[in-house]
């Protein structure tokens, strides 16, 4: 094909974009609004991934030892737990340093009279143990505990499984959701660049008539709703862009969850790496699909 064939159809799909000015405009705000609203539940679910993974990820077995062994028998025990299968890092925790938690947590009159007499204290020394899966927390504690020397394991068995099973549900309704989501928006995007070539019908069977070729006919048309769903794609990712940035600094100003560290939200690098290019990609396909596929009626003449 010639350049200046393409010259040709690049300025009519300018000129069209502007000829039927409210259409375009009414495109360009479906697209907008419906990969906003897709956009934003995007976030959600980035969100509620990241936290679920950084509170599954907080789970740790407590492995409480017996009370009468020897500094090289916990050495060896911790030779044990380094070496069974799952185990990611093993950190030991003295009998004092359990004490010094104690006071920070409950108090210093729960504490009292066990630091003038250090063998006052009732607490065992024991290890915290990480797994490199969290759904691995269950097995794990369970091989531990037939190790001889332990007297006991715990990581709060029934939180952690209602834990588990809690974020799996909820990572399943948000991927559920999102999908219907996405399917929505094409639905609307494509029907609605369909109206746009249906208000020209006239002008498509005209050009028919006079010899034009089908896809000298469909270039413009496919230029015009590529242009359409880039323009349409690119003011949500701006616009969620900002208002995230300017939103998770708020919460993190203004918000206890946040400003004491207890929730963490997903950072924008992390989001927008992806989304961005996935939303223009999904806007300016949808264009082109949505043109090319309303235009093949009108070649049929």
């Amino acid at each position: 094909m010639k350049f200046r064939s393409w010259i040709y159809f690049i300025g009519e799909a300018f000129k069209s974009v502007f000829r039927n000015g409210w259409m375009s405009f009414a495109s360009v705000g479906v697209v907008t609004v419906t990969l906003l609203i897709l956009g934003v539940f995007m976030i959600i679910n980035y969100n509620v991934e990241h936290i679920t993974e950084e509170m599954r990820s907080q789970v740790e077995i407590a492995v409480w030892l017996e009370g009468d062994l020897e500094d090289n028998e916990v050495d060896d025990i911790r030779r044990e737990l380094i070496k069974t299968d799952g185990v990611e890092k093993v950190k030991f925790v003295s009998k004092d340093e359990g004490l010094d938690r104690m006071k920070e947590q409950m108090g210093e009159q729960v504490v009292q009279g066990y630091y003038e007499d250090p063998e006052k204290n009732p607490l065992p020394n024991m290890f915290e143990v990480s797994t490199l899966e969290p759904e691995a927390v269950p097995q794990v504690a369970e091989k531990i505990q037939q190790y001889s020397e332990v007297e006991m394991v715990d990581y709060g068995e029934e939180v952690v499984e209602t834990l588990f099973q809690v974020t799996d549900v909820v990572q399943y309704i948000a991927f559920i959701l999102m999908i219907a989501l996405a399917l929505t928006a094409t639905f609307l995007i494509a029907n609605t660049i369909k109206l746009t070539v249906y208000a020209r019908s006239e002008e498509i069977k005209i050009m028919r008539l006079v010899g034009a070729t089908n896809w000298f006919i469909r270039w413009p048309f496919l230029l015009e709703g590529l242009l359409l769903g880039f323009l349409g794609s690119a003011i949500p990712v701006l616009l969620l862009r900002y208002g995230y940035v300017n939103l998770m600094q708020w919460l993190y100003d203004n918000t206890a969850f946040f400003t004491t560290g207890f929730l963490d939200l997903q950072q924008p690098e992390a989001i927008f790496e992806n989304m961005d290019i996935t939303l223009i990609a999904l806007g300016t396909t949808l264009g082109a699909i949505g043109s090319i596929s309303s235009l093949r009626k009108f070649l049929k003449v």
